[in-house]
């Protein structure tokens, strides 16, 4: 609830930040926004007559007498806003602060009458009624329905998938995200979900995942995703070598201090520390 009033607070503020300043504005500015205003009006006016001019719709003797009425009407207009006096708004400051009373108080009121207070009360909201595991896998199962009738929809086969992969279904993830690269093309994140899910579903990269992740790798070699997955099925075949060099290359989109940086550093040193006890030297990032 103290979250929500200070997000309130400083959204009244705001509100009240761009109302005020213009009624404690002095006259003279609305002056200089009338005369800015008729000289814009003058530029698309003497714009346009160009244009017929142009075309051949305006005699270029015609152009020059509305040329000069033009300009004889915005001078006409500047004298007379340089003449006039800057004088105040009379009753701008008494408005201004009605606004700052009303604004929060008027906020308050509609919020108490239209809004729902209660939502507010973290005991209400535990009260709400949750989404249970049967409802979830009811809608799974008429999004897999509606994609059996009309399997031309990418962006269904891609929710489908993620749906399987939270829901642990891995093998039928695998199928979706296969649905979904038929559709899409060589989408190098699409191959690499598609390669996670094979992986979990027969608890290892070899054989098809592998080969997914290369496909993957060809279609965006600099992709993190793909390069992190390919160092994992590297190094769970041994290639210790090509795993560090593969997280090297994707330790740069890591950032900087944060707890993926570091997961990644450790990776890149424990396999470069194999590939040495290995006999083979690492490559360098």
């Amino acid at each position: 609830m103290t979250a929500f009033a200070i997000v309130a607070a400083l959204l009244i503020a705001a509100v009240c930040a761009r109302l005020l300043p213009p009624l404690l504005k002095p006259a003279a500015d609305a002056g200089a926004d009338r005369r800015a205003a008729n000289l814009a009006i003058f530029r698309d006016q003497l714009a346009e007559l160009s244009r017929d001019r142009d075309a051949g719709l305006l005699a270029p003797a015609d152009f020059a007498s509305a040329e000069a009425e033009l300009k004889k009407r915005l001078l006409d207009d500047v004298a007379e806003g340089e003449a006039a006096p800057a004088k105040p708004t009379p009753g701008a400051k008494r408005t201004a602060i009605a606004l700052l009373v009303l604004v929060p108080l008027l906020g308050g009121l509609g919020y108490a009458l239209l809004g729902t207070p209660r939502a507010l009360d973290p005991a209400a909201r535990e009260q709400r009624p949750q989404v249970t595991a049967a409802q979830i896998e009811g809608m799974v199962k008429t999004l897999s329905e509606k994609l059996k009738a009309n399997p031309d929809n990418p962006e269904g086969w891609v929710m489908l998938a993620r749906s399987y992969k939270v829901l642990g279904r891995y093998d039928d993830a695998a199928g979706a995200f296969a649905e979904a690269v038929k559709r899409v093309g060589e989408n190098a994140d699409l191959l690499a979900d598609w390669a996670e899910a094979k992986a979990y579903a027969q608890q290892g990269f070899a054989g098809e995942p592998a080969k997914l992740l290369e496909r993957a790798l060809k279609a965006d070699p600099q992709s993190p995703k793909v390069l992190l997955l390919a160092g994992a099925a590297a190094a769970s075949q041994g290639q210790f070598a090509r795993a560090a060099d593969l997280w090297s290359k994707a330790l740069p989109a890591a950032e900087p201090g944060s707890e993926e940086e570091a997961t990644i550093k450790s990776a890149i040193e424990k396999a470069r520390a194999q590939a040495a006890a290995a006999g083979k030297t690492p490559a360098k990032p």
